[in-house]
């Protein structure tokens, strides 16, 4: 488990250094049959910030822990990127369409949090 945290915290870390805005993380821990422990969910102002931050993680992720991403889908038109990471899923959202698809509903039974940001 402290694994996992390492690595919810590194994700954030690089959502961070690119200012990501509007940092979510949900534990889906307690979910059964939930596809992973935790979601990171933020978002980016345009399609080359939710680039910028899809590097960003990848980096820190690799730097920290050693990981790197199983599998990272979206790139092509960078409106929502998914980033694999087993335990942790990443969504990097477009403002309209992490609004259009309201993840934080779809796992309306998970405990949030939101992660401040001092920019």
């Amino acid at each position: 488990m402290e694994q996992t945290r390492r690595l919810v915290e590194s994700i954030t870390k690089g959502i961070q250094e690119k200012k990501g805005s509007d940092i979510i993380v949900a534990d889906l821990s307690n979910i059964e049959g939930a596809i992973c422990r935790y979601f990171v969910i933020c978002t980016g102002n345009s399609p080359a910030q939710v680039e910028a931050i899809t590097d960003s993680v990848t980096d820190v992720v690799r730097a920290n822990i050693g990981e790197k991403p199983v599998k990272v889908v979206g790139l092509e038109n960078a409106q929502w990127v998914a980033m694999d990471y087993t335990d942790a899923l990443v969504h990097i959202f477009l403002p309209d369409v992490r609004e259009y698809y309201d993840l934080e509903h779809l796992w309306e039974d998970a405990s949030f949090e939101r992660i401040i940001t001092d920019y």
